[in-house]
């Protein structure tokens, strides 16, 4: 049996273009477009590649991560670095690698991963601000919202905030953070002069969770639903159906941390 080789490969990229990170047939996806470069950088050497998990559609990541698996080791993994990002597109790039041992897994690894929501509200704003921002043009109350954040964090069932929920899921989930701050992360000239960041900590998030917790705070802003809604809706024997799902493009994983 020949040995294997396993590496940690973390990376960021703008998801503005990318359908996700999972492969689909005919779609540009992040996942895609790794093993394509890789496949020309190891020249024929077979690999495999997994991801730490998915991200949705025009959803970025400021640091993301995957696992590569080879039957040869990697002798400079600055020299491999540089050739990565050497031939990724632009936007998408390697941050770092480091050789772990067989018994990592990315997959079954604890981990915490932290989410933004970059978001603002009251103008329309100029349009490069489309990747990275979301944009609410009615006007919210933006202290009523941080209370609304707040009353997501600790043990909950989170079933109302999972799209379109299996029979068998596994709602029970536990947030370490929910807070919304103004934004310092991001920057740029084009920029609003305010803009606002709701971040999340937790070590597991279910499909399009954070959009919809997010889309309910909107509707709290816009006081179409009231903190009381938010509370009732994370009791267990609550029904309730969010029906907004916050635009994919504001939102960014932010870090992925592993024991």
């Amino acid at each position: 049996m020949k040995k294997r080789y396993f590496y940690l490969i973390t990376i960021q990229y703008l998801g503005y273009r990318f359908h996700g990170w999972q492969k689909q047939p005919k779609l540009k996806t992040v996942h895609l477009m790794i093993d394509k470069t890789m496949r020309f950088i190891m020249d024929g050497k077979p690999f495999k590649t997994l991801g730490s998990g998915r991200t949705d559609a025009k959803v970025s990541a400021e640091q993301g991560a995957f696992e590569l698996f080879l039957e040869e080791k990697i002798e400079d993994e600055t020299a491999f670095l540089e050739l990565f990002n050497y031939n990724l597109p632009q936007d998408l790039r390697a941050l770092s690698i480091t050789e772990v041992d067989k018994d990592f897994n990315i997959i079954n690894t604890s981990k915490i991963k932290e989410y933004v929501y970059v978001f603002a509200f009251g103008e329309k704003c100029h349009p490069f601000c489309a990747p990275l921002m979301t944009t609410v043009l009615d006007p919210l109350d933006i202290e009523k919202m941080k209370l609304g954040a707040k009353l997501f964090e600790g043990a909950h069932n989170f079933k109302t905030y999972c799209y379109k929920p299996s029979e068998t899921g596994v709602f029970n989930r536990e947030i370490d953070t929910c807070e919304i701050i103004e934004n310092t992360l991001f920057t740029a000239n084009f920029f609003p002069e305010k803009s606002y960041i709701l971040k999340v900590r937790g070590k597991g998030f279910m499909r399009n969770q954070i959009r919809l917790m997010m889309g309910a705070l909107i509707k709290l802003g816009k006081n179409e639903i009231t903190l009381n809604y938010i509370q009732d809706s994370l009791k267990p024997e609550s029904t309730e159906v969010m029906d907004y799902i916050a635009p994919a493009s504001g939102l960014i994983l932010h870090a992925v941390e592993f024991d």
